[in-house]
């Protein structure tokens, strides 16, 4: 779910966990107060947009916070740190392929992932984490737009760039 933002494996968890979708939606909603996201709401399991363009939302704030959070989960943190993930096919299933989307890893030194998102609100989005020496910084870009059209590379030149000043200081 987290490597190529699988909507299909949220909807499962949550179907399982909720148990149902209003009730996993109520869990989100109810770490998020946890955590203190103040200005951060769930309508959708996924984290998408549903049912209307505006009805889940953040900060960008709120979004440092919850990477903040979920970066302190070890079993997270390896999650979103690896690159591709295989699993060999059986008499069960399929063989399956899971490339994480995050352009930054293995790019740009130090960085651990996180989290790539887009929505036509939010625009092209990503959410990340490096570690530098003794020094870990975490970040977000929000409506990144390249010279045509918000892109994934283009929040990836925000993020590096992001990263090298602050590596700097």
């Amino acid at each position: 779910m987290m490597l190529p933002s699988g909507c299909d494996a949220a909807y499962t968890l949550a179907a399982a966990y909720g148990p149902g979708l209003t009730a996993f939606i109520a869990k989100m909603n109810t770490t998020a107060h946890k955590l203190g996201l103040a200005k951060t709401h769930f309508a959708d399991f996924s984290g998408l947009p549903a049912p209307g363009e505006y009805s889940t939302y953040s900060t960008a704030h709120d979004l440092i916070a919850l990477g903040r959070a979920a970066m302190r989960n070890k079993t997270l943190a390896a999650i979103v740190a690896t690159r591709e993930y295989k699993v060999s096919g059986s008499r069960a299933h399929r063989a399956h392929t899971w490339a994480n989307l995050d352009p930054l890893l293995g790019k740009v030194p130090g960085v651990i992932g996180i989290k790539t998102g887009y929505t036509s609100a939010a625009g092209q989005c990503l959410l990340f984490e490096a570690k530098r020496g003794s020094t870990t910084l975490i970040g977000v870009v929000l409506d990144s737009s390249g010279v045509n059209s918000p892109t994934l590379a283009a929040a990836a030149a925000d993020a590096t760039a992001m990263l090298n000043w602050g590596f700097s200081r």
